[in-house]
């Protein structure tokens, strides 16, 4: 388990390897902001590198570019899934005063230390401009506004509480179905490890947040879990402690860490593993063809469910735009943010990101199979915000949570990890 907290520490050495390298995904290496052939370029900053996000954002931006003639997409972005080596990376180009022209974050609470700094234009008159406020749903517009102000675009909405799992390994283990509650996983698991397959597969440190956040939703109750993250939440009660007991009891069952989500994946979809929980990005990388995903057939070689105690409840994130202060091509900015908030560009980018839109009036045929899925529970499901994706705690908060989680894969203290969580609470919210 030394991998897990090496990775922690190597961290910021890998973000200065990046920024000496250019950091992008996309091949380019002239400066941002630069003009080359009389086009002006605009520079993207994101972490979709894997497959089906990338696919996603080439997508956008073949729009982006058809419409805008004028100007080229600089793609600045850095890999490693659910941002963290890019928000390490964007933190020291703010602080230099060398914003990129737009960057990705998350809505909700992730965005808050970004406009309290002062480091966001308000975007309310885009909003006004595009009659977007008619098209976004009233909570996520609700989510991204402060003071009656809108910071971003989002141009997604993503689950967090989706068990994926191989339904071969499942039925070699006796495995009927999907397991329902957090009591029928871990027997579950149980079974997969007497058959000699991976029970439950990983990723890298931050997939590790991801589940304890499925896991104490699934423990907790909706009602409880939202209770979490408002000022005197009780992080230090029973319920908590019975919640942890379960996540050191599912990561018992965890397969070696693999470098991201991906890898993890993959070894359910190769029958390597039964389950692994993660977003519902994992779909389109299951889902696309080879050439941007696996290639894979659903309910063949990978099948889905709500996390184990999570039915009835989204668990829900959103990937947005948003126009740094200071940006140096601001209206090349202004039109990218205007294709991310587009019907077209937001049918165009989700299928291949495995995401439904945030826009109300999307092309419902276009999300078939997990995603028509995925659409209905949006629709009727009770909701909980993510932890580890921006929703429901700051970037403060989050990274407490997360060195919390990392001590614990190596000390397996639930005790520990327990008051470390109650501090972090009581350190943070508001």
């Amino acid at each position: 388990m030394r991998r897990w907290l090496a990775a922690v520490s190597i961290t910021m050495a890998g973000v200065l390897g990046l920024a000496g390298c250019g950091g992008g995904s996309g091949g380019q290496t002239s400066d941002p902001g630069s003009s080359s052939g009389g086009k002006q370029q605009v520079e993207v900053f994101s972490w979709w590198t894997g497959p089906g996000e990338a696919d996603g954002l080439a997508a956008m931006k073949k729009i982006f570019e058809d419409k805008n003639p004028n100007y080229t997409f600089f793609d600045a972005a850095v890999a490693g899934g659910s941002g963290d080596k890019a928000k390490a990376l964007l933190q020291s180009k703010l602080q230099a005063g060398t914003p990129p022209d737009t960057f990705q974050g998350h809505a909700g609470a992730e965005l808050q230390g970004y406009i309290k700094a002062g480091n966001l234009e308000d975007l309310t008159f885009l909003y006004d401009e595009l009659k977007l406020k008619d098209v976004f749903p009233a909570q996520l517009v609700e989510q991204i506004s402060v003071e009656g102000k809108i910071y971003s675009v989002p141009v997604n909405i993503h689950r967090s509480n989706v068990l994926w799992f191989n339904p071969k390994v499942l039925k070699d283990a006796g495995i009927a179905a999907a397991p329902k509650t957090i009591e029928e996983f871990i027997a579950d698991l149980e079974k997969v490890k007497a058959k000699g397959k991976i029970p439950i597969s990983v990723g890298s440190e931050w997939t590790a947040t991801h589940l304890l956040e499925n896991v104490l939703l699934g423990s907790l109750g909706t009602d409880a879990y939202n209770a979490l993250f408002k000022p005197g939440a009780d992080w230090s009660g029973p319920q908590m402690t019975k919640a942890l007991e379960n996540y050191a009891k599912i990561m018992s069952y965890a397969g070696d860490p693999q470098d991201d989500w991906q890898p993890a994946a993959k070894q359910v979809a190769d029958g390597e593993a039964a389950f692994n929980i993660m977003g519902d990005w994992a779909y389109g990388y299951f889902h696309n063809p080879p050439e941007g995903g696996l290639g894979k057939t659903s309910k063949t070689d990978f099948d889905w469910a709500p996390a184990p105690g999570t039915e009835g409840t989204y668990m829900w994130l959103s990937d947005s735009f948003t126009l740094p202060k200071g940006a140096k091509n601001r209206d090349g900015a202004v039109a990218w943010l205007k294709v991310a908030a587009s019907k077209e560009g937001q049918d165009a980018f989700n299928p291949k990101k495995g995401s439904i839109p945030a826009r109300k009036d999307a092309d419902q045929s276009l999300y078939t199979d997990y995603l028509a899925d995925a659409l209905k529970d949006w629709s009727g499901d009770k909701l909980a915000g993510s932890i580890q994706h921006g929703v429901s705690v700051s970037q403060p908060w989050l990274a407490s949570i997360n060195e919390a989680v990392g001590l614990f894969i190596g000390s397996k203290d639930v005790k520990g990890l327990q008051q470390a969580l109650a501090d972090a609470a009581k350190a943070n919210a508001q």
